[in-house]
This record gives C-alpha cells, sequence and structure tokens, in this order.
C-alpha cells in the first residue's frame, strides 16, 4: 500500500507577469494555481505518495479549473469542498539580478477562508494516511481557517497520523484580531516536527535566542513530544543567484546538508514547500542525514521549475543528491 499524506490550505490562481517585466508594463499574465500546502501535496504526489488536499474552491469554472490542476498533478480530490465564494489570486513580477520578485495578493474573503469543520469528510480524508502537514499560513487567515488546521490536527492525532508544520510567519496575512501567539501554540501541541526558523519560533511560540538549535532546544522544553524541527539556510547574493542548504535537528543531533550554489534561479516561489515535501518523503523513508539531503535536492531542483509546484520526480531527487545530473543529458 502506497503512503498517504494529507495537507490543508488555501489554493491561489498565479498570475505572473512575463518576461521580467514590471507590473505596471505588463498587458498579459502567465496562469498558474499553487498555495504553500497545496504545493508540497503536489511534490509528493510526484514522488509517488498518496496526496489528498483539503480546501475550498469556488462552485465554478475558476474552481473547476484549480481541481482539475490538482489532479492531474496526482492530488485526490476526496478534500475539496465546493461552495460559493472567490477564488484567491496573486501577482507576480519576477526579480532578476539585484531586483527583488515583487508579489501583490488579493485573496481577501475567498471561498477557503469561509471553510467550516463538518463540511468535510474526515474520515474519508485521513483513511490510511501516515502523514498530515500544514503550515502558520492557513490560521492567520481567518479564524475558521485556525478552528479547521486545529481539527484536523486532531483528526489526524487521535488516528496515529504523524503530523508537520511548517510554521512560517506571515506578519501581513494576521488581520482578523488574532495573533500568532493566541493560536500556534495549540497547533504546536500536536505537531510532531516544527519547520521554522528564528523569527518563526520567536514570533509563532515566544522562544527567543539568536542560536537557531538553543531557540529549538527552549521549544523542547515548552513541548517535549515534538520529534525533528527543521530550516533550510539561504543566501541570496541577488534575486537570479543563491546559495541554499538545510539543517535537521533530531534526537540531539544536528544535521546538515551540502551546500548549493543556484546560480541562474528560474522560480524560487515554492522553494520551501518543495523542501518540506522532501523532508516528509524523507522521514518515512530515509535516516536524518539522508532526509535533509532529499530536501535540499528537492527545494534546488524546484527553482528550476517555472509555477509554485515541484515537478521533479523521486528519481531525480535521488540523482542531484548523489550529484549525478548535473550538467548532463539524463536519459
Amino acid at each position: 500500500m502506497k503512503q498517504k499524506v494529507v495537507t490543508i490550505g488555501e489554493v491561489l490562481m498565479r498570475l505572473t507577469v512575463p518576461d521580467y517585466k514590471r507590473l505596471f508594463q505588463t498587458v498579459n499574465f502567465d496562469v498558474t494555481f499553487g498555495g504553500s500546502e497545496a504545493n508540497v501535496g503536489v511534490s509528493l504526489a510526484h514522488f509517488g505518495l498518496d496526496s489528498t488536499h483539503i480546501t475550498a474552491l469556488p462552485d465554478h469554472n475558476l474552481g473547476e479549473r484549480v481541481e482539475r490542476f490538482l489532479k492531474l498533478n496526482g492530488v485526490s480530490g476526496e478534500g475539496i469542498v465546493r461552495k460559493e465564494g472567490r477564488l484567491g489570486v496573486y501577482y507576480l513580477e519576477t526579480g532578476a539580478m539585484q531586483r527583488p520578485s515583487r508579489i501583490v495578493y488579493d485573496r481577501f474573503d475567498s471561498t477557503f477562508v469561509h471553510l467550516k469543520e463538518d463540511e468535510v469528510n474526515w474520515e474519508v480524508v485521513f483513511k490510511d494516511a501516515s502523514w498530515f502537514h500544514y503550515s502558520g499560513i492557513t490560521p492567520a487567515i481567518s479564524q475558521n481557517a485556525a478552528d479547521i488546521t486545529l481539527r484536523a490536527l486532531k483528526e489526524a492525532k487521535k488516528r496515529g497520523v504523524t503530523t508537520s508544520g511548517d510554521i512560517n510567519y506571515r506578519r501581513n496575512l494576521w488581520q482578523y484580531g488574532k495573533q500568532p501567539l493566541d493560536i500556534m501554540p495549540g497547533l504546536v501541541e500536536l505537531t510532531d516536527v516544527v519547520i521554522g526558523g528564528r523569527v518563526d519560533l520567536e514570533n509563532c511560540l515566544g522562544i527567543q535566542d539568536e542560536d537557531w538549535q538553543a531557540n529549538c532546544d527552549k521549544v523542547l522544553k515548552k513541548y517535549p513530544h515534538i520529534k525533528a524541527f527543521s530550516k533550510t539556510v539561504r543566501n541570496a547574493m541577488t534575486a537570479s543567484r543563491n546559495e541554499l542548504s538545510g539543517l535537521l535537528y533530531t534526537d540531539g543531533k544536528l544535521y546538515t546538508s551540502k551546500n548549493y550554489d543556484m546560480k541562474n534561479i528560474v522560480d524560487r516561489i515554492g522553494g520551501g514547500d518543495a523542501f518540506m515535501a522532501g523532508l516528509i518523503y524523507g522521514f518515512l523513508n530515509l535516516d536524518p542525514q539522508e532526509t535533509v539531503e532529499f530536501g535540499v535536492a528537492a527545494s534546488v531542483l524546484k527553482h528550476s521549475t517555472i509555477g509554485d509546484v515541484n515537478l521533479s520526480s523521486k528519481e531525480e531527487v535521488e540523482e542531484l543528491v548523489k550529484g549525478d545530473n548535473v550538467g548532463r543529458l539524463l536519459r
């Protein structure tokens, strides 16, 4: 039986300004779809796992288009709820050289923010699941979204499903009257694997230290059930050239991946989600050092692909980890 992973979160339509133009220059856009947790689900489906994404989509043609996009990429529709409303949108102006990329969001009052707990068939969604993943973006966008994330975690834990949370802090998203410290600690209480850097741990859990590993140790004192922490380490020289590596802290040991010099980045969006998907695959199948290597390699490959989602296969990631697919034609 295949391993099954469940994710939850909003899916957005991405409108990208083509040819490195500025937003105020363009007369047309390239269209694709993505969302932090959905990106993780798509990537895992391409690694050969069963993938189910919990979300709400508008009950019109755009919603149908997103559902087809997910299914085309191997993500099951059993967690999708169709209802009245609008699809969230974001606009991407792709940077180059010393000019950074810029994003403009238009996601207020989307269909997903109104998704309620009783609209999801939890028995079907979590049937035979091995892993559940959420991010800090979802509980930031509405009280309903925070509530349904907590409900999903409870449903996962009562079935013995391992849980992970990328607790990425997005200050501009918390607009409905709650702050991260009101919500995130309750979610982390039910989370086995935590992804987050020093700023995330400080703003979401109130843990403060200049050293990331020391931060993790402080988190463990409050949440001793957590099995592992991880994060990427990025050195952005320009919008087009970054260095990337990863850290994994588990069982009192720190594992560091090799460092990649990404000299000609095609698309950085979704790189963290590709790392998360690689970690999940690794936790289910590999040892800790192999896990962080697989996660970073997956993220690196994502930077070579246009769109939010990583379309690389497990075999392609493994080839990069071994260093066997650099600069040559694969057949």
